[in-house]
């Protein structure tokens, strides 16, 4: 059994870690840490994990060695104390923002203020393992990933690897995203009051997540923008990109199925009748599955491509289990079989 701890273990992506490594078969929790929380039951707040642990929430300064240690903190944390955090685990993976980026300048751009612990950013794999998969099977150190950032990089993958994206057109990605996005802690507009029933758009460009999609495919004429939407779990990327000259439908066919039979968390949704004809993120909730969907105008080479997540899971927690069982030599999809519900 591999022992493995989890720093930060009481807001939503915490709690969804937990919960994903009580059920897998492989490990061994030594320890969950919470600063707010210390001495309480896990249970007392995570209500789903009721009967499942009697684990009560340590000191984070009283962390031991394990073989896998967790980082679920807030963007900042993780590189103010990465050097002591490696002195506890041979293998790191930190679900927050420190070490995403591979350029600390970018840091400055997009996060605002200079990364504490630059040294550390090039020993980091980004943790999605569509994309690096071999390199996490020999990875010591892996970073978390933005779950908009996910879904942006699932829709616009199978253009990507089959090189049919006309670059010198602009790719606009609008993404809608459910409340958990913003913690446990929220703010003032993920109250249920204000949040409630809403189609809110809140960030129309320069979001943060921007930043990993250039740096993760290489695609410098993009944006995102942000809407809130009446969810707690999901988000939905549509992003409007416009294809080569000559692009048909059998060829998006080709392409998208082909990074669905590479990748056994992605899916590809594109029915002809029925009301689930296209990815959509309610039925994913609790699951580690992408599903990916496309629409081409062949008349104009513009094609809606569509990614659903749920945030907590392919989107945070589901991707960091995902990256543990590469870098332990475990099939990749032990712990991670839940198929999600419906209806809900």
């Amino acid at each position: 059994m591999t022992s493995v701890s989890i720093i930060g273990a009481s807001g939503f992506g915490g709690g969804e870690l937990l919960r994903l490594l009580l059920a897998h078969p492989g490990v061994d929790i030594k320890q969950v840490t919470s600063r707010s929380h210390m001495g309480e039951y896990v249970y007392q707040v995570h209500p789903n994990l009721r009967k499942q642990t009697m684990l009560k929430f340590s000191d984070p300064s009283q962390i031991e060695a394990v073989d896998v240690l967790f980082l679920a903190q807030p963007h900042g944390k993780a590189q103010q104390n990465i050097t002591h955090y490696a002195s506890l685990a041979k293998k790191i993976i930190d679900l927050s923002a420190d070490f995403r980026l591979r350029n600390a300048d970018d840091y400055e751009q997009w996060y605002g203020e200079p990364h504490t612990a630059p040294d550390w950013l090039g020993k980091f794999v980004y943790g999605l393992p569509e994309l690096h998969r071999d390199e996490l099977a020999n990875a010591n150190y892996v970073s978390g990933v933005g779950c908009n950032a996910t879904a942006s990089i699932l829709a616009l993958l199978p253009l990507v690897k089959a090189d049919l994206i006309d670059l010198s057109a602009s790719v606009i990605i609008e993404i809608k995203v459910g409340s958990s996005e913003s913690g446990a802690l929220g703010n003032i507009g993920s109250h249920h009051a204000e949040r409630a029933s809403v189609i809110r758009t809140f960030s129309a460009f320069g979001h943060r997540h921007t930043a990993e999609v250039i740096q993760e495919l290489g695609l410098d004429n993009i944006s995102l923008t942000m809407t809130a939407v009446d969810l707690v779990r999901g988000v939905l990327a549509t992003a409007h990109v416009q294809v080569r000259s000559g692009v048909k439908n059998k060829d998006l066919w080709k392409a998208y199925r082909s990074i669905a039979k590479e990748n056994p968390f992605v899916r590809v949704v594109k029915e002809q009748r029925g009301i689930y004809r296209v990815p959509e993120p309610k039925i994913l909730a609790g699951s580690n599955y992408a599903d990916i969907g496309f629409e081409l105008d062949e008349s104009t080479g513009h094609i809606v491509s569509i990614c659903a997540i749920d945030n907590l899971m392919k989107g945070s927690a589901g991707s960091a289990v995902q990256c543990m069982n590469l870098m332990l030599g475990l099939e990749e999809n032990v712990g991670l079989e839940f198929a999600g519900l419906h209806p809900i």
